[in-house]
């Protein structure tokens, strides 16, 4: 006799690196899952071996316009943004738009549904933090008319009108601050630091750091992020939680990590910092471990070679074509 189905799940940004991932999850755990997505930023072929699911559906759909799925839907994953710097300055308004409207449709659809609802916010509702390490108390350091406030004030709103939802619909929400992730399936070309990196390591490039590198991030391998959102989402809790890695490490550090593990004999080069650039950035994760149980267990080390190995089945087109899909 067949398990039955935990329920039916809609993931937005499905074909993107974390939304594909979730996918993967969902599934394992026994829920049905329909994705959803857009393709500005996601690709297909990050979710081609779920196709042949009875368990899965695909909807190529731009969650700024009117979402409609047909049947039950027990939870609604929002995690449709372009999620990167390269991405949304090349296209700001879709960015505004997705965490604005396609957050206001999902919001919507979710009460419709009667279903639960959980949306990716991120680390940069902190902007450029004059707090260290940030935790959920923080209200940020964050420059509306910049060149990044199309995606920390497109963040911040959703933050903003989840609550909303929440306080005046009663609508079960919640919401993930998430921190940088890295593992399979992200673009080499995305412009973060990682697949930047490692890109260029394998091309036998110079590892290009911005500013003097002493900027810091914290790097949280993507199974133990899926681990602390998927325990979020069945917590009883509606208030932000942060999920990211505590372990800090400076950008020229992670740079001569890269260049060690890939083996390569590339120098480091610098160029000028890009505007708001965050000049740290480290997660205080007490919430998440006190309501969830959570923190994380894959240690850079060994993420970043499962990285590594993902990057290396690439082809050499893959390896070096630009991404000309916003121009």
């Amino acid at each position: 006799m067949k398990e039955k189905k935990q329920g039916r799940v809609l993931i937005t940004g499905a074909a993107g690196f974390l939304g594909s991932h979730l996918c993967d999850r969902f599934i394992q755990e026994g829920f049905e899952v329909v994705g959803m997505d857009n393709l500005i930023t996601g690709d297909l072929k990050n979710i081609e071996h779920l196709f042949k699911l009875s368990e899965f559906e695909f909807y190529h759909h731009d969650v700024s316009k009117f979402v409609y799925v047909p049947g039950r839907i027990d939870h609604v994953l929002h995690f449709a943004s372009p999620a990167s710097p390269i991405d949304y300055l090349k296209i700001p308004i879709q960015t505004l738009k997705v965490g604005s409207l396609g957050t206001h449709n999902l919001l919507g659809f979710a009460k419709a549904k009667g279903a639960r609802i959980m949306v990716a916010s991120t680390s940069e509702v902190y902007g450029d933090p004059l707090a260290h390490p940030q935790n959920e108390a923080y209200w940020g350091n964050v420059n509306p008319v910049g060149p990044r406030g199309v995606y920390d004030e497109a963040k911040r709103f959703q933050e903003a009108i989840t609550m909303a939802y929440h306080n005046y619909h009663q609508l079960d929400t919640r919401i993930v601050r998430i921190f940088n992730t890295y593992g399979p399936r992200m673009r080499l070309n995305d412009g973060r630091a990682l697949p930047a990196f490692i890109g260029q390591a394998l091309r036998g490039e110079d590892l290009t750091v911005f500013g003097d590198g002493s900027q810091t991030r914290s790097f949280c391998y993507v199974d133990d992020l899926v681990e602390g959102i998927y325990r979020l989402l069945f917590a009883a809790y509606y208030l932000p939680v942060n999920i990211g890695n505590p372990q800090e490490i400076t950008i020229k550090e992670f740079a001569e990590e890269i260049i060690q593990l890939t083996g390569t004999s590339q120098k480091i080069v610098y160029c000028s910092l890009p505007v708001d650039d965050p000049k740290q950035r480290r997660p205080d994760i007490s919430k998440a471990r006190q309501l969830l149980g959570w923190e994380p267990q894959v240690p850079r080390k060994m993420g970043l070679q499962a990285t590594l190995e993902y990057f290396k089945t690439l082809s050499k087109d893959d390896l070096y074509k630009t991404d000309h899909r916003f121009e």
